[in-house]
């Protein structure tokens, strides 16, 4: 990313360490949506507002502290896909075609 904003909470290595450990789990949907937000911070469409709301987002997905523990079976990352959903709503108009394709285009390379 060339340009970074700070979140308390979030870093690159916790991000990237965390969705590939449960990516499975989690499943290909919610990863895919995930990396659309990750991807998004390097669209040009994408204001410094956004990516603080998709930082927020991604610092959320790999906190230890969440509302409902990834731990528990079925519901646990219920409040993660919520979070999700509404950054995605938020920042929509900085998810294009090209986002998309780098989400897919990692996406084939973890569940291929």
């Amino acid at each position: 990313m060339s340009e970074q904003i700070h979140i308390e909470g979030y870093s690159e290595s916790g991000f990237w360490g965390k969705l590939k450990k449960y990516a499975k789990t989690i499943g290909e949907e919610l990863v895919e949506k995930v990396l659309q937000l990750y991807y998004a911070l390097e669209s040009d469409k994408c204001s410094a507002k956004h990516k603080t709301i998709i930082y927020g987002a991604l610092a959320y997905l790999v906190s230890p502290i969440d509302a409902i523990p990834d731990l528990t079976p079925v519901l646990g990352y219920t409040d993660d896909m919520g979070v999700v959903a509404a950054a995605l709503a938020a920042v929509s108009m900085c998810i294009d075609e090209e986002v998309k394709e780098k989400a897919k285009n990692k996406l084939k390379e973890w569940f291929s």
